[in-house]
């Protein structure tokens, strides 16, 4: 299949090329001209014109918990393929499925699901699970259920991680914890480890990072503030990147509810590619206002906003990440720069970027085409259009292209 007259996003600009691909991409083309079609039988050729709309690689969430009125906590593979097929077809190729702070038996089941869930052609990649929890603190709970908290515990780790067959790929936790260390110094070497959900200041964090932390999650959000005289995580993850030359990503949720637009700003100028747009979504992402469960809380979602029922405590989003796309953009986030941190970034920080996350040859045909208003008008995984009735693939003499 060719794709041509779009604006190719490659190595972080869009420019005029012709994508030729089938389940990877085989091959990039200067122009119409310098294109080998593929010629069927008749002598006819495939591909799609795509005139005035992008072309860019397909959007990865490293941190949602649900939609569709499912949850990765759920333990339910019919919940994950809703979900799968749901991100699919608003442009998210690849996410990792996120469990909330619960019981060892309970992550035991989701974990299991997980691991065996067999993905259908028109359901978006799971690159591994993000592990939320139980190790984080009481003091930074956001919408996590107090009573599911546990101290750092590598053996219930190691005994998740066999469960899920290797699929744990990002844990977050709070790092001043006792045994958070020797915790983050062994599960680094196979996973990675986030800062989250914790009352750490800036020392302790630092320190965090120097012993194998590489990742902070939601950014502001149930950690604390950036502070003058006390810098904290935020600080901490700043210095980690640009101080002692770490490979630490942050995540922001940038739904407009949980950061500021004009934080959001901020943050993109200080992290630059380091940035991971994400979606933190629930199980209320794509449904109506109303009731809904959240590792056994309920929340209430009114007018797009989700807050843990009876408090004004923000649980997570109530969007899908192509919709943040569009949001941070708004927001006075150049395209380019939105794009990297949805589909490169998120893969470099979880170490798939040589299969995913950009539009190089030899890597997954994992493609969406958006019109000028960012708007999804068809999707591919692995190469295959999970929206032909949007823009069809069809067959073109070649003297009509």
């Amino acid at each position: 299949m060719i794709i041509k007259n779009a604006k190719v996003f490659i190595n972080g600009e869009f420019v005029d090329k012709v994508v030729d691909f089938s389940d990877t991409i085989d091959d990039i083309y200067n122009s119409n001209s310098d294109c080998d079609f593929h010629r069927n039988t008749d002598g006819s050729a495939d591909f799609i014109d795509a005139k005035g709309c992008y072309l860019i690689p397909g959007l990865i969430d490293v941190h949602t918990h649900g939609a569709m009125n499912a949850d990765a906590s759920d333990g339910d593979l019919q919940g994950i393929e809703t979900m799968s097929k749901y991100y699919a077809a608003e442009g998210v190729t690849s996410w990792c499925p996120t469990t909330m702070t619960l019981q060892e038996e309970t992550l035991k089941k989701a974990v299991t699901s997980v691991a065996d869930y067999k993905r259908p052609t028109n359901g978006a990649k799971i690159l591994g699970i993000h592990m939320e929890g139980p190790f984080i603190s009481e003091k930074k709970l956001g919408a996590q259920n107090k009573h599911n908290l546990a101290l750092p515990d590598v053996d219930m780790f190691h005994r998740l991680q066999e469960t899920s067959g290797g699929l744990i790929k990002i844990i977050t936790m709070a790092p001043e914890l006792p045994g958070a260390m020797e915790f983050i110094k062994e599960i680094s070497k196979e996973c990675v480890v986030s800062i989250g959900h914790t009352d750490a200041d800036y020392d302790t964090a630092i320190e965090a990072f120097k012993v194998g932390a590489s990742h902070a999650t939601h950014l502001f959000n149930a950690m604390p503030p950036l502070g003058q005289r006390a810098p904290g995580v935020v600080g901490a993850a700043f210095d980690s990147v640009f101080k002692l030359n770490g490979g630490t990503y942050v995540e922001l949720i940038i739904d407009g509810i949980h950061i500021h637009p004009n934080v959001i700003r901020m943050v993109h100028r200080l992290f630059g590619d380091r940035l991971v747009l994400i979606s933190d979504s629930l199980r209320c992402a794509g449904m109506p206002d109303g009731d809904y469960e959240l590792g056994g809380q309920m929340i209430t979602m009114k007018d797009g906003k989700a807050l843990v029922s009876g408090t004004n405590t923000i649980a997570g989003s109530s969007i899908h990440l192509m919709e943040g796309l569009r949001r941070t953009v708004s927001y006075g986030i150049p395209l380019e720069d939105a794009v990297i941190s949805a589909t490169l970034s998120p893969a470099k920080s979880i170490g798939v970027d040589d299969l995913v996350g950009s539009i190089d040859i030899g890597k997954a045909a994992d493609l969406v085409i958006l019109d000028e208003n960012l708007n999804v008008k068809e999707v591919f995984i692995d190469g295959k259009a999970l929206h032909q009735h949007i823009i069809r693939a069809y067959n073109s003499r070649l003297t009509s292209s």
